[in-house]
């Protein structure tokens, strides 16, 4: 029996790549693939493949990477981190826009609103997401901390959103270009989708 079978939910792949010249030469361990999978993990019902990559920070192998992971490896979503300050190796937003059908700058300037809430400099982050084919790519910040707080957004003690996490709006852009209907936790993460977008939720 197949896991959307089992499940009830689709099946989603998912490309995770890590950008950082230390971590790909292995000075230090990479911490922001094992943050995306099991943040991903966490937050979605569906039965989930990973195609994960550790690249250095060279823009063509970059956007070769991302070209492989829409193209060959059939993502749905691809997500990266690291890379996308103002400094002369920080290129993943460059590559990213290289191999893009359409920018989506929305899912940017909503992660810089969650980073300023603790830090000035957010506003030195380039992050921004783009389409390619049925795919969406997202660059997300290099820290574990702060891939959860774009992703998942912040709440008060209480558990009041303070400010929504940019994944909230992710499965019905996906929805909207042609990919697999992700199924949210909602005790994690609250995917937001109009009425008429909502699908009743498997039983089994």
């Amino acid at each position: 029996m197949s896991e959307a079978v089992a499940t009830g939910f689709e099946p989603v792949r998912i490309g995770i790549v890590s950008v950082s010249d230390r971590a790909s030469t292995g000075v230090y361990e990479d911490k922001g693939l094992p943050a995306l999978k099991d943040w991903l993990g966490a937050a979605l019902l569906n039965p989930l493949h990973f195609e994960a990559r550790l690249i250095p920070d060279e823009r063509p192998l970059i956007a070769a990477t991302l070209r492989e992971l829409v193209d060959d490896a059939r993502c749905d979503l691809v997500l990266t981190t690291g890379g996308t300050g103002p400094a002369p190796r920080d290129v993943t937003p460059d590559a990213t826009r290289d191999i893009a059908d359409r920018e989506m700058p929305g899912f940017g300037e909503q992660m810089r609103q969650i980073s300023l809430r603790f830090v000035p400099t957010a506003l030195l982050s380039r992050q921004t997401a783009v389409i390619r084919g049925k795919a969406l790519i997202l660059n997300l910040p290099g820290q574990p901390k702060s891939i959860a707080e774009t992703l998942e957004g912040l709440r008060s003690p209480e558990g009041e959103v303070l400010v929504s996490g940019i994944f909230a709006a992710v499965p019905y852009c996906i929805d909207l270009i042609g990919g697999p209907y992700l199924e949210t936790r909602d005790e994690r993460i609250k995917a937001f989708r109009p009425k008429s977008a909502i699908r009743p939720r498997p039983t089994a």
